[in-house]
């Protein structure tokens, strides 16, 4: 995930110079050595740092993550007010300035209050039928309003070569369907909050008390139908259960209401035929829903969804707002700045050109071939694995192998740049850039059809602090500003970037293999390429990881969903025992003796240091509470430690032995890829 050469740089006063000292890549400070490491890992490796890294106010966590992040958007500052300066350097520069200034044009933006978005209230307020509303429904969602439900064009999972319309389950506003449904006392109160929430919104448009809170109580009641035909998450990532192809018209029959040929051609994609749908059932319950609500009531469910849609962008009585909600939601205390806010928005809307101003400036070639050299030597260790596998067959090994050989690379940044053209970028016009950003991205998307499909095009941007993989182009993508410190670092030793960034390659490669994305063959198609004995094979030791993961409790009372974080589970076993193979191939992997000690640490002991460190971070409990319903990752104490306990080579570096609270029986340990 993550490459950067760091230094402290100290100030020799005395004599006037600057003198370099080399990072404590394994810091003993930052550990707490009073805990036994065979008790708890992640508490030893970074019990100190933990306690004097409180969380920003202005966060809803702290870690590892959250430092790049900060560096990240520093970076993405320093290029937006160069640009914002620049008149002479044309286009790019004109267009990620611009949309910075207008972003930071708090004043104007102050003074034009709900302006921006009283056109659409109006078009909504003429909607006096049904067929108006759906006719409402598909131009809001070409201006980049989507509502109800999802519509996107992406690959046909089963025949990845070409782009098809699919639709997906959608229309609510709270994190998860559980949200709305459940009757214990946060749920009762983030519902609480929310109708409260509401009713202030629409005021703010110039609602009185008790239309506003009617107008809630219809948000409250359509959205909660919505929430109670929606498929779990847990079943959202079953690519089989979610791929249900379908005629156009066998599509409308399922809704006698919708005209979907109608629908799709004034969406853009005129001439579709087939489409794909996520649930079937959730669109029978759609069209229900919309045949029995009074048009009144459907007018509320659009004005809701501009209001929600352009909040963040509007003036400051609805900013706040917004993020007086939000911190019922997460506990976070204070706003996050506004240029954060404004440079993340430019990252996703236009990251394609901030993107090439981040990588002309901070990301270092060597560092893309460094990383290749890396990828390299993970592969050929996964390469081992599959072939010492004593529980698969040759058959399905020779396949595995297959796909393992065909992943593609992308390292940093894109061989080609989107060009936005025909996005309009108004230095005093923040909202209209917006909108004007937004309406190119969904034409962008409706423009793939009939197409072939790009598979240099990437899911990130080179500002972004993350990696990948892509199950349908079978690929594994890692952007610039993961390549940084404690994932990467030029002047560390292997044990630190095989342990860090090395963890994150062999992750990345082994969703490819987890519970879904093993289903995807070596093109990305979608197709059982697995012999039953070896599916049955797998699933036994992917259940024992759910099991295990089960196990694990988070603010006392709440557990883990084994199920739900199961793909990431099975990819960070699998990452870590990859990249400690590969590194002991390396010359420090190899290393033993006083001579290998770096800091009094052996090259095993930093190896698994490194681990422990990247997964660092203090969250506040009504995130980390939002976090287990909805955030497929378990927490980082848990990452952390949940595949230690399952490598052997952990054990022998700490001496971990029965009677410490992370030991488990040789037999018992997990072994999978």
């Amino acid at each position: 995930m993550t490459k950067r050469v760091t230094f402290l740089l100290a100030i020799a006063a005395t004599v006037g110079i600057i003198a370099a000292v080399p990072q404590k890549f394994i810091d003993p400070q930052n550990m707490d050595l009073s805990v036994k490491p065979g008790d708890n890992f992640y508490q030893y490796a970074n019990g100190s740092w933990l306690k004097k890294n409180a969380i920003p106010a202005s966060k809803t966590s702290w870690g590892s993550f959250n430092e790049l992040r900060e560096k990240s958007l520093d970076a993405m500052k320093s290029l937006l007010e160069e640009a914002s300066k620049t008149t002479t350097k044309g286009r790019l520069y004109q267009m990620v300035g611009d949309y910075y200034v207008s972003g930071m044009d708090s004043a104007t933006i102050e003074q034009r209050g709900f302006d921006p978005i009283k056109p659409d209230l109006a078009r909504i307020e003429k909607v006096n039928n049904k067929a108006a509303f759906l006719d409402e429904l598909a131009y809001q969602r070409t201006q980049s309003n989507g509502m109800l439900f999802g519509f996107f064009v992406g690959q046909d999972r089963k025949n990845v070569t070409k782009y098809l319309p699919q639709f997906s389950q959608g229309g609510t506003t709270l994190p998860d369907r559980d949200y709305y449904l459940k009757s214990d006392a946060r749920s009762l109160k983030i519902r609480n909050a929310y109708h409260d929430n509401l009713t202030k919104m629409f005021a703010l448009i110039g609602e009185e008390p008790t239309q506003a809170a009617q107008d809630a109580d219809v948000i409250m009641r359509v959205e909660t139908a919505l929430a109670k035909a929606q498929m779990p998450r847990v079943d959202l990532r079953d690519p089989y259960k979610t791929y249900n192809k379908l005629t156009v018209s066998g599509f409308s029959k399922l809704t006698p209401s919708i005209n979907w040929a109608d629908q799709l051609t004034k969406y853009g994609a005129k001439g579709q035929d087939t489409i794909l749908v996520q649930s079937p059932a959730f669109f029978r319950s759609l069209d229900s829903l919309v045949t029995a609500t009074p048009i009144e009531e459907l007018r509320t469910y659009m004005r809701w969804n501009i209001l929600k849609g352009s909040a963040p962008y509007l003036s400051d009585a609805f900013v706040k707002q917004n993020f007086a909600f939000s911190r019922v939601l997460t506990g976070q205390k204070e706003q996050t700045p506004r240029w954060q806010r404004i440079s993340s928005l430019i990252d996703g809307s236009l990251g394609d050109l901030l993107g090439q101003l981040y990588v002309q400036k901070y990301f270092k070639p060597e560092a893309k071939q460094r990383m290749l050299t890396l990828v390299d030597n993970l592969e050929a260790s996964y390469k081992e694995h599959i072939k010492n596998l004593d529980w698969m067959s040759e058959d399905t090994k020779r396949k595995a192998l297959t796909k393992l050989l065909s992943f593609r690379r992308k390292i940093g940044y894109p061989d080609k740049w989107k060009n936005y053209e025909g996005v309009v970028i108004d230095r005093t016009d923040y909202y209209g850039n917006v909108k004007s950003a937004g309406k190119w991205s969904y034409n962008y998307m409706i423009n793939r059809l009939g197409k072939p499909v790009d598979k240099t095009e990437w899911g990130m941007t080179p500002p972004t602090v993350n990696a990948y993989y892509n199950p349908v182009n079978n690929e594994i993508a890692f952007p610039a500003a993961i390549l940084q410190f404690p994932f990467f670092d030029f002047n560390a030793d292997d044990a630190i970037n095989y342990g860090g960034i090395g963890a994150v390659i062999g992750h990345e490669m082994t969703h490819g293999f987890d519970d879904s994305g093993r289903q995807y063959d070596a093109d990305g198609t979608l197709r059982d390429w697995w012999t039953k004995a070896d599916a049955d094979n797998f699933k036994k030791r992917a259940d024992q990881v759910k099991e295990q993961f089960f196990g694990f409790k988070v603010l006392d009372s709440i557990k883990v969903n084994g199920q739900l974080t199961l793909g990431e589970n099975l990819a960070d076993l699998g990452g870590l025992a990859i990249a400690y193979d590969a590194f002991k191939k390396t010359a420090q992997g190899k290393s033993s003796g006083k001579k290998s000690l770096i800091d009094g640490f052996s090259p095993d002991q930093r190896f698994f240091l490194s681990w422990a460190q990247v997964w660092r971070i203090n969250v506040l409990p009504e995130t980390e509470a939002q976090l287990i319903m909805t955030d497929p990752h378990a927490p980082g104490l848990y990452r952390c430690n949940g595949p230690l306990s399952n490598i052997n080579a952990w054990y022998q570096a700490f001496n971990v032995q029965p009677g410490d609270k992370m030991y488990k029986k040789p037999e018992d340990r997990i072994k999978v890829w």
